[in-house]
């Protein structure tokens, strides 16, 4: 698995952490903003209670001294109600007249010059004209604080006055309230962003171990052998796909025995037509050579001892090759079970060359590269005899007349395997040739059945072992039988 091409649990997992993490990014930004206009919210309503107190009260001092008109000429008095009620609400209060200039102020500073300019601007003005009410935000950044504007009106509701409530919000405390909020929100998110990376974890885990189960049987599918269905409970996505799996293990299995069926009627087809063709091979000639004897029959004739002594050569070469093809037939069909026991794959070698030894044209050599002169192992002795003979009497066949003939086999140990070569000088193999070699039936010789080469490849597969060639026409062939040793020491 890379980077680039993560696997399909790497991908479930990463994705359902993103999706949680920008979940939960999202909702916390909202929780922050919602926080933020509660607070708002909640100090403007206290302002506007704050503000309902004041002036409830002020309009209760304002009846009980039944001042009617404006503050001017009662300022005395009433500044000193002002700064009462200011002081029992924690409060700074602000009272001008109706045309917007300041009267006074429960912070008034009488030093200051410039204390009696002050006057409502014309915007602030404007909006109470209105409504009789504003409420607006003043200052800038960490100094913004909440000022409403109301009309203080007699019994008869004719305006004597503006009140002016500032409110500071504590902004130290605001913060600290958000700070700790915060707090705890993260805290609640990175349990619940662990519990969540573990759950998918574990979800990614299960689905993807399903599909591995999967994938493991269908890397283990094979025509040739038996294939396990997969038990799966549910009926999910995953239950579809592994029914839909052994349905086709099924028709598998079935189109499996319909193709051994086939092979097998088309095989036994071949072979009957490659009896009866190499079987007529010979018959032809010994018919000829009868008919010929029957016209040529004289008993007074002087060579007809001599004709008789040719027809009879004729007669049991032909009959030879009728046996030797009927033994061939005879042994590939039979192709008995290996009887596996311990060997010596040297003997077994030098026994195979020694059949060939009286054949003066052919130089035969054996190469031992192995550790000593006994090489054990598992096989069978008689079938690796034939093997052996077989590869030779091959390579004795393929050499021309006209060519001293050399034949070396050749022993040597590998890792795990043994590894024999049997190297001929003869004409070689041509590429077009070479893909049919261990087909039953095929040769590239005038004469002959073609399954020798075949009962080789299949007794080296039932030795659990592998067989090839390498050829470099018109310079021989290398044949090599590798062999697994399988014994214990």
């Amino acid at each position: 698995m890379s980077i680039t091409n993560p696997s399909l649990r790497t991908r479930i997992y990463f994705s359902m952490v993103i999706m949680i993490l920008v979940s939960m990014v999202v909702t916390g930004i909202f929780t922050i903003f919602h926080f933020k206009a509660k607070n708002d919210v909640y100090h403007q309503n206290r302002l506007s209670r704050q503000e309902e107190r004041v002036i409830a009260t002020i309009q209760y001092f304002l009846d009980d001294s039944e001042i009617q008109e404006d503050l001017d000429t009662y300022i005395k008095d009433f500044a000193d109600k002002i700064l009462e009620i200011a002081d029992v609400n924690n409060l700074d209060i602000n009272i001008f007249n109706t045309h917007g200039e300041i009267l006074m102020s429960s912070h008034m500073d009488l030093a200051d010059p410039n204390f009696f300019l002050q006057i409502i601007n014309d915007s602030i003005f404007y909006e109470l004209e209105k409504s009789g009410h504003v409420v607006v935000e003043k200052g800038v950044e960490e100094d913004k604080y909440l000022s409403t504007y109301s009309y203080i009106k007699n019994e008869e509701g004719k305006r004597i006055c503006i009140i002016n409530v500032p409110y500071s919000r504590n902004r130290s405390a605001n913060k600290r309230e958000v700070s700790e909020f915060l707090s705890s929100l993260l805290i609640v998110y990175a349990v619940l962003l662990i519990v969540v990376i573990l759950l998918a974890y574990l979800l990614s885990n299960y689905i993807t171990k399903s599909l591995r189960v999967i994938k493991e049987k269908f890397k283990s599918v094979g025509i040739n052998k038996k294939n396990e269905q997969i038990f799966w409970k549910g009926s999910d996505e995953i239950g579809s796909l592994v029914t839909e799996y052994n349905h086709m293990i099924t028709q598998l299995e079935a189109s499996a025995n319909m193709l051994a069926k086939s092979e097998r009627e088309s095989a036994w087809r071949e072979m009957a037509k490659q009896v009866a063709h190499e079987i007529k091979n010979p018959l032809t000639p010994m018919k000829l050579s009868v008919q010929h004897l029957q016209r040529s029959f004289d008993p007074s004739d002087d060579n007809f001892e001599e004709k008789i002594r040719i027809f009879s050569d004729k007669m049991i070469r032909q009959i030879d090759t009728l046996s030797s093809i009927a033994t061939e037939f005879s042994n590939f069909a039979k192709m008995p079970r290996s009887k596996i026991g311990k060997i010596d794959l040297i003997k077994v070698l030098k026994e195979a060359l020694g059949l060939f030894n009286e054949i003066e044209e052919i130089k035969m050599e054996f190469v031992n590269n192995t550790s000593g002169n006994e090489l054990m192992m598992a096989g069978d002795d008689e079938q690796l005899t034939r093997v052996f003979n077989n590869l030779i009497k091959n390579g004795i066949q393929s050499i021309p007349d006209d060519r001293e003939g050399e034949i070396v086999v050749v022993i040597e140990e590998k890792q795990d395997t043994i590894e024999v070569e049997v190297k001929d000088n003869g004409i070689g193999i041509g590429e077009e040739k070479k893909e049919k070699i261990f087909v039953p039936n095929f040769t590239t010789k005038s004469a002959g059945s073609g399954l020798g080469l075949a009962m080789v490849k299949s007794i080296v597969e039932n030795h659990s072992g592998h067989v090839w060639f390498e050829s470099n026409p018109p310079n021989g062939t290398s044949f090599f039988v590798s062999l697994p040793r399988q014994i214990d020491e």
